[in-house]
């Protein structure tokens, strides 16, 4: 179990704030999500319980260990994978690996099966350099490294960030079966999509948790009325609708705009106010909204 209490971290003698008093708790066995934008505070958080740098004031206690009076213990328990690649980029991926179960007195062989899934995709290139890999091979030998002690607990800061739609689906179901096997999972990531693969998920602005409930509990607690709008050109069109009095937000979306709007304004009316702009072709349904939805509407 990872308990959290009241932890806050600045930088440059305090004029940086990158956690402000943030508190949860993740529970034996559970994938905890973290998500939130470049600059909120992950990587501050997960640097903090990984041991690497210290809180100005709070606890961090890492199944029973304080990371700051017993980080030591802490470092024995935990499996760390940082934003940037950090592994021996000279060295050949069995050497990386063969090296990081030395620290800590084991051996590839003796913990094999807790990597085999994901090291047999990387394992016919186990003697190319680290440096020549791929991005997603890069993080497959990263995660690799992370696990080979057999780690109670796995922090994984921003791990698919920068690789392949393909690559981070299949990190996602390899992370589903390690909590399988009662890994303590805490992973960050900007990529809102990526929340619906966690049991549950904190959203982190400005070094605190805006909301935290698992992904369908934050969707349903979104109570507003919300449209999608589509039409040509696009720029023009956001515009347009940022200056409707009925309307309360409007973001880019994909290929869409997501707008809420205030109760009474009916879609005929939206449709003949942007007739009047210039917009003829204008499409406007109502949508469910995903979590992306949910952590604008909590940052507006």
């Amino acid at each position: 179990m990872i308990e959290v209490n009241n932890l806050n971290k600045s930088y440059r003698k305090g004029n940086i704030k990158a956690l402000n008093g943030i508190s949860f708790q993740v529970n034996d066995g559970e994938i905890f999500g973290v998500i939130g934008p470049d600059g909120a505070g992950k990587s501050s958080l997960f640097r903090i319980l990984a041991s690497l740098i210290l809180p100005d004031s709070g606890l961090a206690i890492m199944n029973g260990h304080d990371v700051v009076k017993d980080y030591r213990s802490v470092r024995q328990i935990i499996g760390y994978m940082p934003g940037r690649f950090s592994l021996y980029q000279d060295l050949s991926v069995e050497e990386n690996l063969a090296f990081f179960a030395t620290l800590f007195h084991t051996t590839i062989e003796e913990n094999y099966s807790l990597i085999k899934d994901i090291y047999q995709q990387i394992e016919p290139f186990k003697n190319r350099r680290a440096g020549a890999l791929s991005g997603g091979m890069k993080q497959k030998l990263a995660l690799s490294c992370a696990l080979i002690h057999k780690p109670e607990i796995l922090i994984l800061d921003e791990p698919t960030t920068g690789v392949d739609p393909v690559s981070r689906k299949e990190f996602w179901d390899m992370l589903g079966r390690l909590r399988e096997q009662g890994i303590t999972i805490l992973v960050s990531t900007a990529y809102m999509d990526e929340a619906s693969r966690c049991d549950r998920i904190g959203l982190i602005r400005d070094g605190e948790f805006i909301a935290s409930n698992t992904p369908q509990g934050i969707i349903g607690d979104y109570a507003e009325a919300l449209w999608s709008v589509v039409g040509t050109p696009m720029p023009a069109l956001l515009t347009a609708l940022r200056g409707h009095a009925g309307i309360k937000t409007s973001f880019a979306f994909g290929d869409k705009h997501h707008i809420t709007v205030e109760k009474g304004l009916l879609p005929g009316e939206l449709k003949q106010y942007l007739a009047g702009k210039g917009f003829d072709d204008v499409r406007i349904a109502a949508v469910k909204p995903t979590v992306e939805d949910c952590f604008m509407a909590l940052t507006n």
